[in-house]
């Protein structure tokens, strides 16, 4: 495995970082953000102590108090107390608010003119909203870190913006105006690292691990980061690159997001998600995003379902006359629009046209043609070069800025031959040229040039449709391959393999941020009498059953695992003993409630749970787990059907 961040660039950044925060205020949570952030990592905070550190900022508190309002939280009743807010939204939505709000609050806008920060603020909380959607399903992490991460994955640019106003509007007018231009090395030259770079020294400096520093200084160049397919790294770099093209598509311009949909198919199967399982979570995205911009008052853009997007037009087949029958117009031809001031030149376009079998459109000058191609997406331009106005040359460049009319065949119409013109119009994006007076036969000749090109730029498609297929196909199989390997193939529940590694995770986040963690282990009761008594068959519908019933009486955030035979685990992170002990109680009464059927026989089953919760003198995973076993041989002792623990 590569290490993308080697100590010693590390300290580099440090201090530079540290000479940015000399020179001006860099973005960073304040206030009651700050509070709040701190307090989460605390161990066995309060709700208390959390709506103390709200109350100090009364914006912060209406914001949380209207989220927990929202239609979508399903509050029972009107929420007026901020405690009552705390407790319906949950402390990592709490803190993702505050976070989110406070670095809003502070920069929707600045001093750097060429710093889009509606659209900045926007595309971050998109590919935050993004990030915790594809982590909740590929679990790569826990989704509301990859919110986080999703969030501030481009701070640097912001930072940069903040810092150096005039000098980095500078260089993004540099960009803006020469597509060829790296805005990283720009960055490197004025600023001795790039926004990417100081992205990561922020978020070290934050306390963020290390194992989302390094997948967010690798995301912008996936392909050439040195991991594992099969690491966490290597998932979470493509988790963020995914969650950014989301974010990309959900801004782009109408006539560019279908051209971004093929790229989507393939970044997807990196995390063996296939085309329907990954249109259906981008239509969440969008849809999420929505009302959190709504309630941090961020623009948004509707967004039509992926679906929709993901259906390319349909490849042209060529007919027997030899042109693309698909590309056609109603009447069987290829459409073609002619831009020219002159009404001369129009009607003797036209004619020509029209006897070739062309339906022609007319424009008197490049405004007017620019709107005209907008409406009939022409297959053919040809534009007279001079023109008030717009001239032929500025409705080319114009057009070659659009996802549609990059397809366009564009012919220029000339009297100026000279070499440097001829240049111009080539490097604006014209396809061909024509010298004034008009040739019909060579016009034709010129148009079946076009058309052989139209017929390239058809195979083209017809090769990215195949990619996308063929894209769909594996994250397909990957998906399977994945799921088969973490999945219990009797109750579908997560299997022995996956509780490790997600307890591995927890247990991660729990030393970071100081907060309590505890574990349940829940053995079937007497379900060797069930197998002995009834047959094997009975006893897989009753662990089937009593899986589902156990699951039933867990929370959003507690993972259940079937470890083996009739053993669960089931993982509770934030939770106390006292509040485990609840839900514990909350499971054992769930299944006690169930009578269980198969065929004509009903059982009634029972579940023994043993309750453990990670302390101080908690050595590892194991110690942890040993200790919930333990409280669930203790229930078995006291009677079967019961809730203990041993500390």
């Amino acid at each position: 495995m590569s290490e993308p961040l080697p100590d010693n660039v590390k300290h580099f950044r440090f201090d530079r970082l540290q000479e940015l925060k000399a020179m001006g205020e860099l973005p960073s949570p304040k206030g009651a953000a700050l509070a709040v952030m701190r307090l989460a990592r605390k161990d066995g905070v309060s709700i208390a102590e959390l709506v103390r550190a709200v109350q100090t900022d009364p914006a912060l508190v209406g914001r949380l108090i209207k989220a927990a309002n929202a239609p979508e939280v399903g509050a029972q009743r009107p929420v007026a107390a901020v405690q009552d807010a705390l407790i319906l939204l949950g402390a990592p939505t709490v803190r993702n608010l505050a976070l989110s709000f406070s670095l809003l609050t502070g920069h929707r806008s600045g001093q750097c003119a060429n710093f889009n920060y509606r659209r900045f603020w926007s595309h971050s909380l998109a590919c935050a909203v993004a990030a915790q959607a594809i982590a909740a399903q590929v679990r790569t992490a826990p989704p509301e870190e990859a919110f986080s991460v999703g969030l501030l994955c481009r701070i640097g640019e912001l930072s940069l913006a903040t810092v150096f106003p005039e000098e980095y509007s500078r260089l993004l007018g540099q960009v803006m105006s020469d597509r060829n231009a790296s805005l990283a090395a720009l960055e490197q030259h004025a600023f001795a690292m790039t926004h990417t770079e100081l992205t990561v020294a922020i978020l070290q400096d934050w306390g963020l691990p290390r194992m989302f520093v390094d997948p967010v200084f690798a995301h912008e160049a996936p392909e050439s980061a040195n991991f594992s397919p099969d690491s966490r790294p290597y998932r979470l770099i493509w988790t963020l690159t995914l969650a950014r093209l989301i974010a990309d598509i959900c801004l782009a311009v109408e006539a560019e997001r279908r051209g971004l949909m093929h790229k989507l198919f393939l970044v997807g199967s990196k995390l063996s998600l296939n085309a329907e399982i990954l249109t259906a979570l981008c239509d969440q995205v969008v849809r999420d995003w929505q009302e959190w911009a709504a309630q941090l008052s961020v623009d948004t853009n509707d967004v039509p379902p992926f679906d929709e997007l993901s259906k390319a037009p349909a490849a042209p087949e060529l007919s027997q006359a030899g042109m693309p029958s698909a590309a056609m117009g109603a009447d069987g031809s290829l459409r073609v629009l002619v831009v020219d001031d002159d009404n001369g030149s129009r009607t003797l376009l036209r004619t020509i046209l029209v006897q070739a079998g062309y339906t022609v459109f007319e424009a008197a000058d490049g405004r007017e043609g620019f709107d005209k191609a907008l409406e009939v997406q022409p297959h053919i331009l040809i534009t007279n070069w001079m023109m008030p106005g717009m001239d032929g040359v500025e409705l080319t460049r114009s057009l070659r800025q659009t996802k549609f009319g990059r397809a366009i065949y564009i012919l220029i119409l000339t009297a100026l031959d000279t070499e440097e013109k001829l240049l111009e119009a080539f490097d604006a994006g014209a396809d061909d040229f024509m010298s004034k007076p008009l040739k019909a036969r060579v016009l034709g000749a010129r148009l079946r040039a076009g058309l052989r090109v139209m017929m390239l730029q058809q195979e083209i498609d017809r090769d990215r449709e195949e990619i996308r297929r063929f894209a769909a196909e594996l994250a397909v199989t990957n998906q399977r391959l994945q799921e088969a390997a973490i999945t219990d193939v009797l109750t579908d529940l997560p299997n022995r393999r996956y509780a490790i590694e997600r307890f591995q995770q927890e247990w991660q986040a729990a030393n970071r941020t100081k907060r309590p963690m505890a574990c349940m282990m829940i053995d079937v009761d007497n379900f060797k009498a069930i197998n002995d008594t009834h047959g094997h068959d009975v006893g897989d519908v009753v662990l089937k059953q009593t899986a589902q019933a156990i699951k039933s009486g867990l929370r959003a955030q507690d993972v259940i695992c079937r470890t083996g035979g009739d053993e669960f685990l089931v993982i509770c992170p934030e939770t106390d003993l006292a509040a485990a002990m609840l839900c514990g109680e909350r499971v054992r009464k769930a299944v006690a409630g169930v009578r269980l059927t198969t065929g004509m026989l009903e059982i009634k089953c029972s579940i023994s749970v043993g309750v453990a919760a990670r302390g101080m003198d908690t050595p590892d995973i194991d110690a942890l787990i040993k200790r919930a076993d333990e409280g669930a041989y203790q229930a078995k002792q006291q009677g079967r059907n019961c809730v203990a623990t041993v500390q």
